[in-house]
């Protein structure tokens, strides 16, 4: 597949159009991340809509840039754009940056940055264009120019200088969540909320579903009202509706109400179950089709990278609506079985009908038991008109089952463990003004 590459410069100004082609704005700016040892990634636009407002479009919205214009999912939140640690605003703090190529050919200054996409649909940083200094006294005269991949840069490091929050966050970047949440927990504690403030809104939120429920809650209120909701945002619905069902009643409701409407939505229909029932273990967003759905819509559907394992072992098939709570549930068609046909196959014509779902108000031992017994990794849930609400998977039970402690255990001598401490080394990267 061909790269896809967008200079940001151009990108500059270019209009922002939600599916039905109504204009929402313009694009004013980029906000990526670094990582440490790859090109920053790009984690969402800054848009100037109607009122001179700059909110933020999470790069997840957005399905389409082409130089001239973007196309996004229509789904904006307006509230206005703060620039949150760890991120870094490609045409106010990487453009008219000195930096020194690694080849010794001295240094050069950021004139533009292409952003580019790679095969799993994600945009990093690809090539810089650079301007070398002078080499006429004319003051008519501009230095040449050149192209440069990220990792042919650098910014001269003062020797004998801490390593910022920002450098340790690149440090993380390689890091499994779990993982994550070990080594954060192991900091100081002023170093774990300087280090959390610096991680992006994903990767935190990654972290503190790894997160025994009390760190989760601690960490959430020392970062503010709007990041906090910004973090649940980012959650699965299941494990915010866990971590806010902690909170006091007014509390609860002060960061609903900050977050996403439809994040939002999804977490409220989770807390109306008990926590220790199917509807409380349950994720909302499981993959449902029509039985008119053909095997090929379905195998696309769970090949997407960022779905759980778990919830692509499956899909479910129910009458219209076909968003949970969904129409009547018809069966499930497992990954597998899929396999054994052909892609023009209609799911109906292949569903598995022998398998009673479990009601929302299911006990946690009863979905446990009939995980085992059938040897399952999820199950539908449905509500007492027999419509799917959600889908409980085996690592929601197990999470549940084991006991409050179990992160804090190393487990196995010979299991593989999270690293003890993470060397302070300083990345080959520009460093954040």
């Amino acid at each position: 597949m061909s790269t896809q590459r967008v200079f940001v410069a151009r990108l500059a100004g270019c209009a922002v159009f939600d599916p039905a082609g109504d204009r929402l704005g313009k694009v004013r700016d980029v906000v990526v991340v670094y990582r440490k040892d790859d090109p920053p990634r790009v984690v969402g636009l800054v848009v100037e809509i109607p009122g001179r407002r700059h909110v933020f479009v999470s790069i997840g919205r957005v399905t389409s840039i082409e130089t001239g214009q973007v196309i996004t999912t229509g789904l904006i939140n307006v509230r206005r754009f703060q620039e949150r640690g760890g991120e870094v605003r490609v045409m106010a703090e990487l453009l008219g940056r000195k930096v020194y190529l690694n080849d010794g050919s001295g240094r050069a200054v950021i004139e533009d940055v292409a952003i580019e996409r790679n095969r799993l649909g994600e945009w990093d940083i690809g090539q810089l264009f650079l301007r070398r200094p002078k080499t006429s006294a004319s003051p008519f005269a501009k230095g040449p120019t050149t192209f440069a991949n990220w990792t042919e840069i650098r910014e001269e490091q003062v020797p004998g200088e801490a390593q910022s929050a920002e450098q340790l966050v690149a440090s993380y970047s390689e890091l499994k969540a779990a993982d994550l949440a070990n080594t954060l927990l192991d900091l100081p504690e002023d170093r774990l909320i300087e280090v959390a403030e610096e991680l992006t809104d994903d990767r935190l939120a990654d972290a503190l579903e790894e997160m025994p429920e009390g760190d989760q809650v601690h960490i959430l209120e020392a970062l503010g009202d709007e990041r906090a909701a910004d973090i649940l945002d980012a959650m699965e619905p299941d494990d915010a509706a866990d971590l806010l069902g902690q909170l006091p009643e007014a509390r609860l409701e002060e960061l609903l109400d900050l977050m996403e409407p439809e994040e939002a939505d999804d977490v409220r229909a989770l807390l109306q179950y008990g926590p220790d029932t199917a509807g409380g273990l349950m994720t909302p967003e499981p993959i449902v089709l029509s039985a008119d759905a053909t095997v090929a819509e379905a195998l696309a559907l769970i090949r997407r990278h960022e779905l759980h394992p778990a919830l692509a072992a499956a899909v479910f098939v129910t009458l219209p609506p076909y968003e949970t709570p969904t129409g009547r549930l018809l069966g499930t068609v497992h990954f597998q079985r899929m396999l054994r046909y052909p892609p023009h196959e209609r799911l109906g014509a292949i569903i598995d009908d022998t398998l009673d779902p479990v009601p929302a108000q299911s006990s946690a031992a009863g979905v446990a038991r009939m995980l085992a017994s059938y040897n399952l990794v999820s199950l539908p849930v449905v509500d007492q008109a027999h419509r799917l609400v959600g889908a409980v998977s085996v690592d929601d039970v197990l999470d549940y089952l084991l006991p409050e402690d179990w992160r804090s255990h190393d487990g196995d001598d010979d299991a593989p463990k999270a690293p003890a401490s993470v060397p302070t080394t300083t990345a080959s990267i520009p460093r954040r003004r």
